[in-house]
């Protein structure tokens, strides 16, 4: 049973080999005839040519730390933003009418391609993105690919395309930062607007409340302890001058008295009534001297005082006897000869000078009250005063702070403009410029070829099947076993009849000579489809 299956299996591939000998040519013309025609017509279809430029990202060249960027968008963000402004209608336009692209197609060409030359070259035109192997998330390049009819085209309108990224990416980075300042700027100058509104608020409620501020609030205090100071000294100084007077005016009344009795013994009496007078005032000046120095005002007082006793004492102890004695009717007629009217003009001019004094203490008294009241009422209105300060200090703080911030950010912000306008930031630099294409991207000549060849063959393998299967013919014992039923005993050998031989090898010479020029027309056509796209 192996040995009839093996049988019958080499049988069927014998016979398969000898259908295709002998349908060769139904498999060889419909194969060598597809080729040629697609081969042709891959020929007639346009060319296109690709053209690529590969452009890399640099990074910031100043360290961050030191310059921090204005442009927080997402590189591929950008990119993608900047894509969509150089493929817009206006931009492609001008590249189209500087290059005369796409002219107006017509026949048959228009029913297949796009009738709006800006959408045909969107088409055309793509863009690639390239990240880095170790991080997916990061760019570090992009090409840029053109496809047009002719390679110098396709070199020519890709120049632009990378020459058109670059200035926008440039102006773009420029635009972004300039922007972020100048955003900055107009905050900044409203910071300062309400800067100087708070502080006018400010400066009006000091000058409102000059005096009563918590600031001044230890200096009042002071203030106050030196006012009630002065206070216990004007009323000390008052309380003498009053003291001084009630003397004075004993004094003078002792003096009238003296002089109303008209007697010589009055002389003694007053000189006596004066150096009482004088041991009063120098006993007061050294009480005075235990509690103050020689400069306090009290004891400068009784010092002059005791300075004119001491005079008053000092004349009537000099004054001549003779002026004394008189007679009775002198005595009675001339009374102020006994007693001179010095020392009682000396008195009651003191007296005067005393009242004046004591006046003096009383309007000092009157003003450091009213001084003393205007300081407690400034105390009392600090902690009012505090809590409205507090409020508009607040205000003031918060601007100030405000200020402060968008000065700080708008000088980093100038900063990093700065930078861009120098291109030390984030920018996009030509790694490889448009390349000049030697092949078409399309159509795919040898792919087309090479194709042609195999559907030609399965055609011809076809036709070869579809015409062995209609015509049944015999031509070996295998083939007339399913016909007769006897067994065949006898094959009949062909047997040649003059000049057949002859005719089978020429035709076998034709034959070989067109399988080798069709072969030879196949290896041409492919190897020019392969070198020239």
């Amino acid at each position: 049973m192996i040995d009839e299956h093996e049988e019958q299996s080499s049988y069927n591939l014998e016979q398969i080999w000898a259908m295709a000998r002998r349908g060769r040519w139904w498999i060889l013309l419909p194969m060598f005839l597809c080729w040629f025609l697609v081969w042709i017509v891959s020929w007639l279809l346009p060319t296109t040519y690709e053209s690529e430029a590969l452009i890399l990202i640099e990074q910031q060249k100043v360290p961050e730390q030191y310059v921090l960027s204005n442009v927080s968008v997402n590189l591929q963000e950008r990119l993608q933003s900047m894509t969509q402004q150089i493929l817009s209608r206006t931009r492609l336009q001008e590249i189209i009418d500087t290059y005369h692209l796409y002219p107006t197609q017509s026949g048959w060409k228009k029913l297949f391609l796009p009738s709006d030359p800006v959408e045909q070259m969107r088409k055309h035109i793509k863009i690639d993105l390239v990240q880095t192997p170790n991080k997916p998330n990061e760019l570090t390049a992009f090409k840029i690919n053109y496809s047009a009819g002719s390679a110098e085209l396709a070199q020519q309108v890709n120049g632009k395309l990378t020459e058109r990224f670059i200035d926008e990416s440039l102006n773009s980075q420029r635009e972004l930062s300039q922007s972020t300042t100048n955003f900055l700027k107009n905050q900044l100058d409203q910071a300062s607007k309400d800067l100087q509104e708070q502080e006018k608020l400010l400066r009006d409620f000091k000058a409102k409340h000059l005096g009563d501020l918590p600031s001044q609030l230890q200096s009042n205090v002071e203030i106050l302890s030196g006012l009630q100071a002065q206070q216990q000294n004007v009323q000390h100084g008052l309380d003498n001058a009053k003291q001084q007077k009630l003397y004075l005016e004993s004094q003078l009344h002792q003096l009238l008295t003296v002089q109303s009795a008209l007697g010589g013994e009055g002389t003694p009496s007053e000189i006596d009534s004066l150096q009482k007078q004088l041991s009063e005032l120098r006993t007061n000046l050294a009480d005075e001297r235990g509690r103050h120095t020689d400069d306090y005002p009290d004891i400068v007082a009784l010092k002059s005082k005791i300075a004119e006793t001491e005079k008053l004492v000092a004349k009537l102890q000099n004054k001549p006897a003779s002026d004394q004695k008189d007679d009775g009717a002198g005595a009675q007629t001339d009374s102020s000869a006994i007693i001179p009217s010095s020392p009682l003009m000396q008195i009651r001019s003191q007296l005067k000078a005393n009242e004046l004094e004591v006046q003096n203490y009383q309007r000092q008294e009157r003003n450091i009250e009213d001084k003393i009241a205007q300081y407690r009422n400034r105390l009392n209105l600090t902690p009012a005063t505090e809590q409205e300060l507090a409020e508009i200090s607040r205000g003031y703080e918060e601007s100030r702070a405000n200020y402060n911030s968008l000065l700080q950010k708008q000088n980093l912000s100038q900063l990093a403009t700065n930078l861009e306008q120098r291109q030390g930031g984030e920018q996009f630099r030509v790694l490889d410029p448009p390349s000049l294409p030697d092949k078409p991207k399309s159509p795919n000549r040898l792919l087309l070829s090479l194709g042609g060849l195999v559907v030609g063959a399965l055609m011809g393998a076809g036709l070869l099947a579809l015409r062995e299967m209609t015509a049944a013919r015999v031509r070996n014992e295998t083939d007339i076993d399913g016909i007769v039923p006897s067994r065949i005993l006898v094959r009949i050998p062909h047997l040649d009849v003059p000049g057949e031989a002859r005719i089978r090898s020429a035709s076998l010479l034709l034959e070989t000579v067109a399988v080798a020029v069709m072969t030879l027309f196949v290896v041409i056509g492919n190897l020019v489809s392969f070198y020239k796209g």
